[in-house]
């Protein structure tokens, strides 16, 4: 397509965005199958056989923990890593050994670089000149990106006039002006503190609704992808784990580790033993399906609940040593432990932020039963669909 991959950032803080004029951005789906990365010298895959479809004008996240394959698969989406098995396609055609410009593709990093020397219109405009646009062109495509990102104002100055903010919105405009088939972004809120990354995250996935752009989003960072993608796709150990809408994935993880991932704070994973009915939880009985267990060969099951669905109650329950209360204002965070068949296990449960209990306290909780989680201690696969 001859427009190229461009290095830009992500949005800034500030800024009113208005409503996209002129031809619809053109969009594409992008396809993962089979796609295995094993980098020299490793002993397993960096990315191992992943497979993934990503819809015309989706948003999705990559997230996992550091290491889990998240960034390879992106590099290798823009042509920056080779593909050793597999094939990538965008738009239905196989770019799998195409080169990065020729992916028509914009890749958004942590950090940034705008020419100094060049007004933010020249910035902008820079890679569509190099490309040999006329410059009549030139100038509307800018004009139009200006319009969108409250920039039009600043098209004459230089980069070292500008705020922080300001200078990330004109790296993304310089990707606008383009008309990327896709926009991938690889951790851009990484460096920005906790108030602006808020911001940000809401004004990018703005963005992105209003241009209707393919894009797929890297992050460590769940609140984000649970936040800003219309699917979410969570990686371990570069073996996609879950594919889903942040909803379902909050109220169906497939795995311990998906399970343990999404949300904030962590699902309680408590490992507790099979009786008659159930798993005991406390002086209760958590009711558990015979078609479940039916031949696992397992003595004890993985109970997920979240803290939120956990509550301090005067009647019967588990009871839990309290050992750091962080209050939040409306709501309280109650860390602790608590002994289960002879074992201490850590458990966090959400209070009222008003009447929080203290530290050493021993509270019992109780469960909300129809939002618990049943999972194998073998494999770590959801039990109870």
């Amino acid at each position: 397509m001859g427009i190229g991959v461009y290095f830009t950032l992500p949005l800034g803080s500030s800024g009113t965005f208005l409503p996209v004029k002129g031809p619809p951005t053109i969009m594409a789906t992008v396809a993962f199958h089979g796609v295995t990365k094993l980098f020299p010298g490793g002993d397993k895959a960096a990315v191992d056989h992943l497979d993934l479809h990503i819809d015309d004008g989706e948003f999705l996240v990559l997230v996992g923990p550091s290491g889990c394959g998240k960034s390879t698969s992106l590099r290798m989406l823009a042509g920056l890593e080779d593909v050793d098995k597999g094939t990538i396609a965008i738009g239905g055609n196989d770019v799998t050994e195409f080169q990065p410009k020729d992916r028509d593709i914009a890749m958004v990093f942590q950090n940034y670089a705008l020419y100094p020397h060049m007004t933010v219109g020249e910035n902008m405009g820079f890679g569509l000149r190099i490309a040999g646009e006329d410059k009549a062109e030139i100038k509307r495509r800018v004009q139009d990106a200006a319009r969108i990102l409250d920039l039009t104002k600043f098209l004459d100055r230089k980069p070292k006039a500008l705020s922080g903010g300001q200078r990330q919105r004109v790296a993304m405009g310089r990707a606008i002006v383009r008309k990327p088939q896709v926009f991938l972004m690889d951790e851009p809120l990484s460096n920005l503190d906790a108030k602006l990354r808020v911001q940000t995250r809401a004004q990018i996935s703005a963005l992105q609704r209003r241009l209707a752009t393919t894009t797929v989003y890297v992050t460590h960072d769940q609140v984000e992808a649970m936040t800003m993608g219309d699917r979410v796709a969570v990686l371990k150990d570069g073996v996609l784990q879950q594919c889903d809408t942040p909803r379902r994935m909050y109220e169906h993880p497939n795995n311990v580790f998906v399970a343990g991932f999404i949300g904030s704070p962590a699902m309680n994973l408590l490992e507790l033993p099979l009786v008659d009915g159930g798993v005991s939880f406390g002086g209760s009985v958590v009711p558990v399906p015979r078609a479940a267990i039916a031949g696992i060969g397992e003595h004890s099951v993985t109970l997920g609940v979240r803290p939120e669905d956990l509550a301090i109650t005067t009647g019967s329950g588990l009871d839990v040593t309290i050992d750091v209360v962080e209050e939040l204002g409306a709501d309280a965070y109650v860390y602790g432990q608590a002994d289960i068949h002879g074992r201490r296990q850590p458990i966090v449960v959400r209070a009222d932020g008003r009447i929080p209990p203290k530290r050493g306290e021993v509270i019992t909780l109780s469960y909300a039963a129809e939002r618990t989680h049943l999972f194998s201690t073998v494999s770590g696969e959801r039990l109870v669909d």
